[in-house]
């Protein structure tokens, strides 16, 4: 506990640093609640089960929590922060060079943790931060067309100790003197400095943003955006509720709507084909070297479980690789040359993933069906001989359902890794070949969860659109929950039946 006090406190001191008030206290009440359970002697079945819950509160319900709020936002792209971040972005990047200033040499210093320019200006050598305005430094060294090596009060910063700091300096802004007219000083190598001014004015009475080139005014609408009366919006904005829209895209929008409805069915069967092609496999394997007259069983047992110990990400890649069509060793070697299409035709494409999938399962399956066929009851056997029942009557009657007692939950939570095998396709197909009749880029062997990825735009192939992503992992969610419930009370059903 002293050393869980101690990196509860750490992670205290840096929330609060970092002003993740949130964040702080969701620590502070768990570091509460652990000291209060684990130094109570009234809390003894919490010592067992408070990690647990502590997990789960952090790893799954705040992040489904997390994720639902999301979904009911317009996260994305130009929509990314908050109105003051996006404000602030806004007036940054909306600057031009004030008319007639000089290129000024640069350096950057500091004045204990503010970060600062030093400019040499007419020989003489100025110096501030952002909410220090430049002052004339006394005694400083500098000339013009070489910027300042020595600035009394201040610590001039090495390259080193520049490029570590690259991206405080390039945004920060230096300003010219107390009139916002004159300007602010920004850098982009810190070395020359250059006086900018907004072209932008933001008005905090009136809420509004106006063009100082233009005089047209913008007013903040209810997406998020500031909006001029003509309907031209500026280009950042900041995330706002809005409400079911994003549902509604996904299931009403033409865009999302077809190809979700193929891609939900191809998901569907990818997850129980898949399931079930590793069971058939697995249970087969495990049945025939279950035979004590087989010889030479662990060394077989051995080698079949060599495919689960390859990371499944590396073997996706090997096998994308042997399916090549120009040089894969499938088509080239293996059918002397021939230029099959593993990857590239939809129908093959989706072949190639659950062959690769049952390849990469079955060894899983082989080694849960081994030990439940090993811990099967010997005198349950004994009696059904007994009672004249053949081999198959045996297995179809006792063997079957007792297996199914002990594999069904674990069939139910492969159903759900496969439902979400992000790794496997995005490995191998990348969810290709694509759609020829969508205009958003997903392919014939994406599942819901690479849909997502498309979606949110992490893949570099569209603009981010989290709220649409949040909401279709909301969507997976229920659709995985309800088929696992109802699976898991079908197993209850087979449990009392036994």
């Amino acid at each position: 506990m002293a050393v869980i006090d101690a990196l509860g406190v750490f992670g205290l001191l840096a929330c609060w640093r970092e002003g993740s008030m949130g964040i702080f206290w969701a620590l502070l009440l768990l570091l509460v609640a652990a000291n209060y359970v684990y130094f109570s002697k009234r809390a003894l079945a919490g010592k067992y089960i408070y990690p647990g819950l502590a997990f789960l509160l952090v790893f799954q319900i705040y992040v489904v929590g997390y994720t639902a709020w999301v979904s009911f936002t317009n996260y994305g792209d130009g929509h990314n922060s908050t109105k003051e971040q996006a404000i602030e972005a806004l007036l940054q990047q909306n600057e031009r060079r004030v008319e007639g200033s000089a290129a000024y040499p640069l350096a950057v210093v500091t004045d204990g943790d503010d970060l600062g320019f030093a400019i040499v200006d007419d020989g003489r050598v100025l110096a501030g931060t952002a909410e220090r305005p430049l002052e004339e430094v006394d005694g400083a060294t500098g000339a013009d067309g070489q910027a300042p090596t020595v600035v009394p009060g201040w610590t001039v910063l090495s390259y080193q100790e520049v490029i570590a700091r690259q991206q405080e300096v390039t945004a920060l802004r230096v300003p010219v003197s107390d009139d916002a007219e004159d300007g602010s000083i920004r850098t982009q190598d810190a070395r020359t400095g250059y006086a900018f001014t907004p072209s932008l004015h933001y008005e905090e009475q009136a809420d509004t943003m106006t063009d100082a080139l233009t005089g047209v005014v913008y007013r903040p609408n209810a997406e998020g955006q500031f909006e001029a009366e003509d309907g031209t919006r500026l280009p950042v904005g900041w995330r706002v509720p809005v409400g079911f829209d994003n549902y509604v895209t996904a299931f009403g929008d033409e865009r999302y709507s077809g190809p979700f409805l193929r891609i939900l069915a191809w998901t569907v069967a990818f997850a129980v084909l898949s399931v079930v092609t590793t069971f058939l496999l697995g249970l087969f394997l495990a049945i025939t070297f279950n035979d004590v007259r087989l010889r030479g069983r662990k060394a077989y047992r051995t080698l079949l479980i060599l495919p689960y110990a390859i990371p499944g990400f590396l073997a996706a890649l090997l096998w994308a690789g042997l399916l090549n069509r120009s040089y894969g060793f499938v088509n080239q070697v293996l059918l002397g040359g021939a230029a099959i299409p593993w990857l590239t035709d939809p129908w093959l494409a989706k072949l190639s993933v659950l062959g690769v999938n049952l390849w990469l399962g079955f060894p899983y399956m082989f080694l849960i069906c081994t030990g439940a066929l090993q811990s099967l009851p010997g005198d349950v056997m004994e009696a059904a001989k007994i009672d004249g029942a053949g081999r198959w009557r045996t297995w179809r009657s006792i063997t079957l359902p007792l297996l199914l007692v002990s594999t069904a939950p674990l069939l139910i939570s492969s159903f759900a890794f496969n439902f979400n095998n992000f790794t496997l396709i995005y490995m191998l197909t990348k969810g290709g070949p694509r759609f020829e009749d969508a205009s958003v880029p997903l392919g014939h062997t994406d599942i819901l969860i690479s849909m997502v990825y498309s979606v949110s735009g992490l893949d570099g192939t569209a603009a981010k659109d989290y709220g649409l992503a949040s909401a279709l992992s909301i969507v997976i969610f229920v659709i995985v929950g309800t088929i696992s419930a109802l699976a898991f009370r079908q197993t209850r059903k087979l449990e009392e039946v036994m």
